[in-house]
């Protein structure tokens, strides 16, 4: 398992300014716990103690949490500064890059698509992208929905073809990931084993987007966003590289203990469906209470969701 709040888009390529805790990353049966998941029920010291630490001794520039009780109040907690050439404090509750959470937001609309009759969750890749996914032992008349989501599909990872620099300047349409993963052949036989690959999550919003006719960052929005009111929540535009709000600065280290590189402005398409959202602790926190407490799926789904396979 891997916390992915710091790095973008899941494979963990990016060492950036600050560890955004939150509850964790559901995708479709894979719950990763966040870095400092505890906070949700430790006390106001032993969360800023864990952020002290992830500055102090994992080296990281910047830390930042927000914990929301029982009775909605939330607070928010930081460690270490928001700019290393100004030395400025960190904003409470910044925005940050998010990465796989992205995959939540997408894995939810697949399965509200479910719950509406639109998308099977053991139909074939194919039913929805027909000749799409075809490769080196992959194909996908073999591979279905629930394997995408469940990172049991063998799908190699996209990752490792796009170096720091490219991920910085270029822009990448979703076909173009899928190409860069279907040059490798399978990992395994769909259903074989779990591994993490962040391709199959591109292929998931893929599938909303010939499902629903419209760009998924718009259906992540109409679905998502909107209906619970996450008001630091989105989706950058093609060829968006800023953060909107208040946010503490991103950083990249080429190698160890080399310096530390700005990267905060940076095109996010390589994530895209797996990785390209910018959100808030708080937003995340009430995104993720709302997804479990039934308010974004039914029933039937929430369950399928919450059913995990051994990784």
């Amino acid at each position: 398992m891997r916390e992915q709040d710091f790095r973008l888009p899941g494979r963990g390529r990016f060492f950036s300014a600050a560890v955004a805790v939150a509850i964790g990353v559901l995708t479709m049966g894979t719950l990763v716990p966040a870095a400092a998941s505890a906070a949700a029920t430790a006390g106001p010291g032993t969360v800023q103690q864990g952020l002290d630490a992830l500055v102090r001794s994992d080296g990281l520039p910047a830390a930042l949490a927000s914990v929301t009780d029982r009775t909605g109040r939330t607070r928010t907690y930081t460690a270490g500064v928001g700019d290393l050439a100004t030395g400025s404090k960190v904003p409470g509750d910044g925005q940050v890059r998010i990465g796989s959470n992205t995959k939540t937001f997408t894995a939810v609309v697949v399965l509200q698509l479910v719950g509406e009759g639109k998308v099977g969750l053991d139909e074939k890749v194919d039913t929805y992208l027909p000749g799409l996914v075809r490769g080196d032992g992959i194909d996908g008349r073999h591979i279905t929905v629930r394997q995408i989501l469940q990172h049991t599909s063998g799908l190699p990872d996209y990752e490792g073809d796009i170096d720091e620099t490219t991920i910085q300047q270029r822009y990448f349409e979703p076909r173009d990931l899928l190409d860069l993963a279907l040059r490798h052949k399978a990992d395994f036989a769909p259903g074989a084993k779990f591994a993490y690959s962040s391709t199959n999550y591109v292929l998931a919003g893929l599938i909303v987007q010939k499902v629903t006719g419209r760009p998924l960052a718009e259906e992540i929005d109409r679905r998502v966003v909107q209906r619970i009111g996450l008001r630091h929540t989105y989706f950058p535009a093609a060829g968006d590289r800023t953060i909107r709000e208040p946010h503490p600065k991103g950083y990249h280290r080429e190698v160890e203990n080399g310096p530390l590189r700005d990267i905060t402005e940076l095109d996010p398409s390589a994530g895209w469906a797996a990785g390209q959202m910018i959100s808030t602790n708080a937003d995340l926190n009430r995104f993720l209470t709302a997804l479990l407490a039934g308010r974004l799926l039914p029933a039937a789904q929430l369950a399928q969701m919450r059913t995990t396979v051994p990784i």
